[in-house]
């Protein structure tokens, strides 16, 4: 069991990472899509049970998200290097200035 809960803002920055729509993670969780969405809209631990959170996790981290812990930094999550190896590939990344 993972001792550090997850936040909404780690399962929406995990989505981004392996750009998985609502749906996505929904289905690799075999969670409903209004529980996604009620996760991601907290910024802090959402208000979900611990099974829906752990569902949650497994899957980002099936995707191949890794969570990493506050150790007074701040929690976050990255892409797991045997995900940046297998070559991920980005459409688009915008630099802000596209008009």
């Amino acid at each position: 069991m993972h001792a550090t809960p997850i936040t909404g803002a780690q399962i929406r920055a995990g989505r981004a990472l392996l750009r998985w729509t609502a749906q996505k993670l929904a289905d690799a969780s075999s969670l409903g899509v209004a529980t996604i969405r009620r996760a991601d809209a907290y910024d802090d631990v959402p208000q979900i049970t611990s099974a829906n959170a752990a569902a949650i996790r497994r899957a980002l981290e099936t995707g191949g998200v890794e969570f990493i812990s506050e150790h007074g930094r701040g929690v976050g999550v990255r892409l797991a290097r045997h995900r940046l190896l297998q070559g991920v590939q980005f459409d688009h990344v915008s630099d802000g200035n596209e008009g």
